[in-house]
């Protein structure tokens, strides 16, 4: 019966999140949101409410219990192990012009959204700073990797770096970051009606976000033969997560730290991550697959993985 409890005390965290997805993907499959719907509202996210969000959860979180240098070394290591993991599977298995997308959607999770949110719904305002934090180290070093390995295959020119470097210190969620910690550290304090209205707009974020990632969802990426996106899904959703997991317990991480970095390794594949590779000249369509299947393959992967972690005491 405990383990019945536990199961449904993890469907309870995990499946809301979820839903939103699919509530997502119905409603494109009904037409009542598009194209248009999803690009702007995806734009507000990404410029506006996701920057909101991060900002007010840095500056009221305690940052001597949110700031951890250790867990986001410990992050850094994996991230860049994960990447250099994916490039070598893939110099062996995947043909040349397919292995940037290959790996960039193997390493490349979609922390800032299904991560943020799953760590918020598991472990409340500790989930929300400390995945805040951790999610302006994500957004550096996933930018930055990416770059190297889509423009190592690019296609026929080379990239030009001090735009895109230009882009990346210019991205919001580093701006917001940036921007948070030090109005945390000094402890200043807002007046109560810019937070209230702060809080109303950052609202809108992860409703908002999961319903632009379930319409752009695609089944039909699924009934597509792909054994190179399935392969990739399988690395970024089971593979890596797993990897990386034991060996943050090896190192001596439990509890909600442990809890957080699983969530954030085992997140599906970024959009954005589409968004790079067709900039890049990439294979668009296996990005886009690679997205399609993480995302419908993470309900199951995290749910099991939360269940088994907390089966195991460990989180």
């Amino acid at each position: 019966m405990d383990l019945i409890s536990l199961f449904q005390q993890t469907l309870e965290t995990i499946l809301p999140v979820f839903a939103m997805v699919f509530i997502g993907l119905g409603l494109r499959k009904v037409s009542w949101i598009d194209d248009t719907f999803v690009h702007t509202a995806s734009a507000l996210v990404f410029k506006a409410t996701l920057p909101t969000l991060v900002f007010l959860s840095i500056i009221k979180a305690d940052l001597s219990a949110s700031l951890n240098p250790r867990l986001l070394s410990f992050y850094l290591f994996a991230t860049l192990a994960s990447f250099a993991l994916a490039w070598l599977w893939a110099r062996w298995r995947v043909i040349q012009q397919d292995r940037g997308v290959y790996v960039q959607g193997a390493f490349r999770g979609n922390c800032g959204i299904v991560g943020l949110a799953l760590a918020a719904s598991l472990y409340g305002d500790f989930g929300l700073s400390a995945g805040s934090i951790l999610l302006g180290l994500v957004i550096l070093s996933y930018n930055a990797l990416s770059v190297i390995v889509l423009a190592a295959y690019q296609p026929g020119q080379s990239p030009e770096w001090r735009r895109i470097l230009q882009d990346i210190l210019r991205n919001p969620l580093i701006l917001s970051v940036f921007a948070a910690i030090p109005v945390a550290w000094l402890d200043l304090q807002l007046p109560d009606w810019v937070m209230t209205s702060g809080d109303y707009f950052a609202s809108l974020t992860l409703p908002l976000a999961l319903l632009c990632i379930g319409a752009t969802v695609s089944l039909s990426a699924l009934r597509s033969d792909s054994s190179t996106a399935f392969s990739s899904a399988l690395m970024k959703m089971v593979i890596l997560p797993a990897l990386c997991t034991s060996a943050a317990w090896a190192v001596g991480f439990s509890g909600p730290e442990l809890g957080l970095l699983f969530l954030f390794f085992a997140s599906p594949t970024a959009a954005a991550s589409f968004v790079m590779a067709k900039a890049l000249g990439g294979n668009d369509r296996l990005a886009a697959n690679i997205i399609a299947i993480t995302t419908l393959m993470a309900s199951v992967t995290i749910t099991l993985g939360v269940f088994l972690l907390k089966g195991a005491g460990l989180i």
